[in-house]
């Protein structure tokens, strides 16, 4: 492959997912905008997840849409634009299915687990994208999920400290509940395998191959000599 068609291949895949990484932010940012001028009337009182109350379950599919203030916008917006990026580039295959499973099972399971206190934004989403690109890496065991993973640990670990409970002001819940839900999409996903891993497995599973079929002394003398013909 010369220079201009790898660059070429390399535009065609992170072009996709560059602009619905900077649409999806860039739409958090306008509910936001529109919400804190008053143009909107969003309060989280109405779009946030209430655990086990029925006027909570709007924020299964709502909750990662509202932000309490700008920082707390930003501080999910930068990891929400890489994992988006990430998911549609090297995840190609399952993208969406993974996105929309982690956004529903990780409101589910705030709903069903957290505190009695309204939680909202995207953080346990986030953290449901994080822990799927590392964990794909263990159930794979591709080299590509490999070094994704190892990528996710050196840049995410401080992250992991959210997770911690009693922690004032934030929904520790939804990033621990998130990462038990991108764990549990990673291995719903881990055949899935995209292009590129396919030829590692396929040479795994080369090397693993007995020299001799296991049934050869069960053969005819001619199904030995055909089969040792080949």
């Amino acid at each position: 492959m010369n220079p201009d068609d790898r660059i070429d291949s390399w535009q065609g895949t992170f072009r996709g997912p560059v602009r619905a990484a900077f649409f999806t932010v860039g739409l958090l940012g306008l509910i936001h905008l529109l919400r804190t001028s008053g143009l909107l009337d969003l309060h989280p009182y109405q779009f946030g997840i209430y655990p086990r109350r029925s006027f909570g379950l709007t924020g299964i599919l709502t909750a990662p849409l509202i932000h309490g203030d700008w920082k707390h916008l930003l501080s999910n917006s930068i990891p929400l634009l890489a994992m988006i990026i990430t998911f549609g580039a090297f995840f190609r295959s399952v993208a969406w299915q993974a996105f929309i499973m982690i956004h529903l099972l990780t409101g589910i399971a705030v709903w069903v687990f957290a505190r009695d206190v309204f939680h909202i934004g995207a953080s346990g989403v986030v953290y449901g994208l994080i822990s799927f690109v590392f964990w794909s890496g263990v159930f794979r065991r591709s080299l590509r999920s490999i070094v994704l993973s190892l990528i996710v640990v050196l840049i995410y670990t401080p992250m992991f400290e959210g997770i911690l409970p009693n922690q004032e002001g934030i929904s520790w819940e939804s990033h621990l509940l998130g990462g038990c839900v991108g764990i549990f999409v990673a291995w719903w996903f881990r055949e899935e395998l995209e292009p590129g891993e396919h030829s590692e497995h396929e040479e795994e599973r080369k090397e693993q191959a007995p020299f001799l079929p296991p049934d050869i002394f069960q053969m005819t003398r001619e199904e030995r000599e055909r089969w040792l013909g080949k």
